[in-house]
């Protein structure tokens, strides 16, 4: 879809993209009644910060949509290929380390360790979660929120560019 469309779609049709960015309902509602923007990237900046800062309670309805990382997402919805696509560049050979990582991650925070994978190198991903595991429970909620927000603008640019490249 291009963003001229986006701006001028009807709100399910806008909601329809938007959604599967981030499935959760006050973030969507505030990016499509927030139409019409002058770019993606003016897009991408109201996904970074509407609706900020997410409940707790939004963070894990959100954390229910998001595989593992280093697992494969299961399934055909939009948020599994995006899934999919955002770990491509982690290999099998960082599965076993990433894995261990995880259990230690949920032991901790009783929760799946979400990265914006996207751009990253497994190398980068186990840097990362290994740095995150010195945090308290009240700083991992800020990067997971933060984490969440770079992931949905990604998604929801894609949605845009990779609809407009087509048309």
């Amino acid at each position: 879809m291009l963003l001229e469309e986006f701006n001028s779609s009807t709100r399910d049709a806008a909601l329809s993209v938007a959604r599967p960015a981030l499935d959760i309902p006050r973030w969507y509602d505030a990016i499509v009644d927030g139409r019409p923007y002058a770019s993606v990237e003016a897009l991408t900046d109201a996904a970074m910060h509407v609706a900020a800062p997410l409940t707790e309670a939004e963070l894990d309805a959100a954390l229910a949509h998001h595989p593992r990382i280093g697992e494969r997402a299961q399934g055909d919805s939009v948020e599994a290929a995006h899934a999919r696509s955002e770990q491509a560049g982690v290999d099998a050979s960082a599965a076993e380390a990433l894995a261990a990582g995880n259990r230690a991650y949920e032991a901790k925070f009783d929760r799946v360790y979400l990265v914006r994978a996207a751009g990253r190198s497994a190398d980068d991903i186990l840097a990362l979660l290994q740095e995150r595991l010195n945090h308290t429970p009240e700083q991992e909620l800020a990067v997971i929120d933060q984490q969440l927000r770079e992931i949905a603008a990604l998604r929801l640019a894609g949605a845009i560019e990779t609809e407009g490249a087509r048309a």
